[in-house]
């Protein structure tokens, strides 16, 4: 077996007609290339996001009618399929390997993705090492189980996504034993900044370590939400890689091949950082709009950085659009008005800069330079007579005059919701996805309104840092041509909900971003306690009254917060961490609120 090859599918749960379409062109596209062995994702047929949708009988059936179908297409390739698939009672996730016209067999996952984003135990039991069984499939028997298959004389045998990542637990170190010619590695592995280095070092690292063939294939785009895949496809003979895929297209599959015995040849395709953000974002964005069937995107503009970023990133997916409009008429058939050309760009972005007595000249001429910028018409309201409106009809209701300062928070929250109406009302008006525009650092300790500035039905920037996002919007201005973001990029970020007197700045309020960012990480990502984080710091040479200060303010901020968290709009997971309880970081909403922990802070 010579010609090898990996494809990356954009499937969607339970879209069985499109996963399908997708599974038969790569099938047919890698006959074309003579393609001997194909590896397809793992749980390809159904999706991978079903979550308890896995659970329903009727699902695991659908899965295995769809793979009795695929069996007339195993004829001149054999090829790899991934589904759920009940065995005693229990569910499995099962990767199918095809050929000779029928379903050879179906091994099972042995190790479950259980930690961050994954819960896999909750729907999937783990399978035995080195057990065997069967089903009956179509009126024949399948070995099902920790298997390895004979395709003509070569050996082939599955290390399913996480069970590559178990470090001395890969069950690859068993197939090496067995002497297996090709491990295939069918995967669900969501995109990070930089994961692409560990994966190669996995994939190469591998099929040196087990002296074979690696192929590993992963899915791609936004699949079900919250998770972007990104299409990476890897093929590695002995330590050496012998193809890898672009990844982050917009391709609803792609196929990387090799000839195992060739020279390889090197890739020098690396992406920085900031490459990888605009690139998952965009491909995010765009998966999440047309499978939500949105007919573009809405945006409160407020001249800040956050909601700058927002306008950018729709702008260049419609950038990206317009390139090959062929492309994409197929996807968005259901927005016929949409013109994937520069005029079109007010058809599919909304802006509206709405104003209160408190917003200045100069965030106005920011929006007005970003609007001008990417092109799209900038709506400019008046949100101060509702402000007024609803401040005389509390002060009637409770009897009293508000103040700043009594009625600090409660005269800032207004000015920030009466905006949410308005947006909505005009992303309705369009059936557009209104754009939440809070950041990772905002939601940390709470730095945003519920029902105001947190009002959307997609947060794209909520799984990254402030203090990255500036860098992201200097590099966007400089090298992807966005002039219109000097302004912002000079501007200390501000709500501006308070009178101009008051010197209203985020940094002043809460704390500098960088060292935001740095508490949060040492608190979600490295798991510290109050006291282990201040004692680092004071190691790193600080200045502990300032920090001791910094500490209180964020760990006081951070608990009582996490109600704000629960509620916040679907956001990317895009970091190797963020703070969405529903993916990744679970945080009571009710607790003690590092109270005792605050406490001895406060007396070092």
């Amino acid at each position: 077996m010579q010609i090898i090859a990996g494809a990356a599918l954009n499937q969607t749960p339970l879209a069985w007609a499109e996963n399908r379409k997708h599974i038969l062109a790569a099938i047919a596209a890698a006959k074309a290339k003579g393609v001997q062995l194909l590896c397809m994702p793992e749980l390809c047929i159904t999706g991978y996001g079903c979550e308890d949708l896995f659970l329903a009988p009727w699902v695991q059936a659908e899965a295995l009618a769809q793979l009795v179908q695929l069996q007339k297409e195993a004829k001149g390739i054999y090829f790899s399929v991934g589904l759920p698939l009940l065995v005693a009672g229990k569910l499995y996730n099962g990767c199918a390997l095809l050929g000779e016209g029928k379903v050879l067999g179906i091994a099972l996952k042995q190790i479950l993705a259980n930690g961050g984003i994954y819960y896999e135990p909750r729907w999937f039991a783990a399978w035995p090492s080195g057990q065997k069984s069967e089903i009956d499939l179509d009126g024949h028997k399948v070995p099902v189980g920790d298997l390895v298959f004979d395709c003509q004389g070569t050996s082939v045998a599955f290390e399913i996504c996480e069970e590559a990542w178990a470090g001395n637990q890969r069950t690859g170190y068993q197939h090496a034993k067995n002497k297996v010619d090709i491990i295939l590695n069918p995967s669900g592995s969501n995109f990070a900044f930089a994961k692409k280095t560990q994966r190669a070092e996995i994939v190469v690292g591998g099929s040196k370590a087990f002296d074979c063939t690696y192929i590993y294939a992963n899915l791609l785009g936004n699949e079900s939400g919250r998770l972007i895949f990104d299409g990476d496809v890897l093929l590695a003979q002995k330590g050496q890689l012998l193809a890898r895929s672009e990844m982050l297209t917009f391709d609803k599959f792609t196929i990387s091949m090799a000839d195992r015995f060739a020279t390889p040849e090197p890739s020098n395709t690396r992406l920085t950082k900031l490459e990888e953000f605009t690139n998952a974002a965009i491909l995010g964005l765009y998966d999440y709009m047309r499978k939500s069937r949105s007919r573009g995107f809405a945006i409160s503009l407020s001249g800040g950085a956050d909601s700058a970023a927002c306008a950018v990133l729709v702008h260049l997916l419609f950038r990206r659009l317009c390139q090959t409009p062929q492309d994409f008429e197929a996807d968005l058939s259901y927005f016929p008005q949409l013109k994937l050309e520069a005029a079109g760009i007010k058809d599919f972005l909304t802006l509206a800069y709405q104003a209160t007595e408190n917003s200045s000249e100069t965030t106005l001429d920011s929006a007005k330079a970003i609007a001008e910028n990417v092109g799209a018409p900038l709506h400019h309201i008046d949100v101060e007579p509702f402000v007024a409106a609803y401040s005389k009809e509390a002060e009637k209701t409770m009897g009293s005059q508000l103040t700043w300062d009594r009625d600090n928070l409660t005269m800032q929250n207004i000015q920030a919701r009466v905006r949410a109406p308005m947006i909505w009302m005009l992303a309705n008006m369009r059936e557009a996805l209104l754009i939440s525009t809070s950041n990772r650092s905002e939601g940390a300790v709470g730095y945003c309104t519920m029902d105001g500035d947190m009002a959307g039905g997609l947060a794209p920037l909520a799984g990254v840092d402030k203090a990255f996002l500036k860098l992201w919007l200097q590099y966007a201005e400089k090298e992807l041509g966005y002039t219109g973001l000097a302004m912002v990029n000079g501007l200390q970020p501000t709500a501006e909900l308070k009178p101009e007197a008051y010197h209203q700045t985020d940094e002043a309020e809460l704390m500098p971003y960088p060292v935001l960012d740095r508490i949060e990480r040492m608190v979600v990502f490295e798991r510290l306690s109050p006291l282990e984080i201040y004692k680092k710091m004071k190691a790193d040479g600080e200045d502990m009254i300032l920090m001791k200060g910094y500490l209180i303010r964020f760990f006081s901020l951070f608990a009582r917060s996490q109600w704000k968290r629960e509620r916040m709009a679907p956001s990317f997971h895009l970091d190797d961490y963020n703070l969405d309880p529903r993916s990744w970081y679970r945080f009571p909403i009710l607790s003690a609120a590092f109270g005792a922990e605050v406490e001895a802070l406060k007396k070092l």
